[in-house]
């Protein structure tokens, strides 16, 4: 074979070898960069999600201490928003967030609650009712799992 076309394949072949190098980088890196995108979109979206299910259970749950009609447009919000989760959270904040909404129906079956019955609950943290969502949600956070 002449000196030529070795020289001529050599370079063929070298600039092939550069060209797929820098395809195989810049796809790698685009694959990374949009998982990265999406795993914050993600986190965003579930942040947004948790914040006003922590806002209208919160609102709910101070209504069923002192009132006995049941306030149905907070509720039925409130299982929109467990319904949301479903497809987006952990198990663990799905049945955290399950556990409240059941809390929270059963609240206004029991008698109201005086001023001084909620000033202890408060003392002993039984009005916490969303201290285990709240965990449940930083642990979701905290994880390497992608949801």
């Amino acid at each position: 074979m002449d000196a030529g076309y070795i020289t001529a394949l050599a370079a063929l072949g070298g600039a092939a070898l550069g060209g797929f190098t820098s395809f195989a980088s810049s796809w790698t890196t685009q694959r990374v960069q949009m998982n990265a995108s999406r795993t914050e979109s993600s986190k965003s979206r579930r942040q947004k999600l948790y914040k006003a299910f922590i806002d209208i259970a919160s609102k709910s749950y101070g209504d069923a201490l002192i009132h006995d009609n049941l306030e149905l447009a907070g509720l039925i919000e409130l299982y929109a928003i467990l319904s949301r989760m479903r497809f987006l959270s952990s198990v663990a904040v799905i049945d955290s967030a399950d556990r409240v909404v059941r809390v929270i129906t059963e609240t206004y079956s029991q008698p109201n609650k005086s001023p001084i019955e909620i000033e202890e609950m408060v003392r002993n943290g039984s009005v916490d009712l969303l201290k285990d969502f709240s965990e449940a949600c930083r642990k979701e956070f905290e994880s390497k799992l992608r949801i």
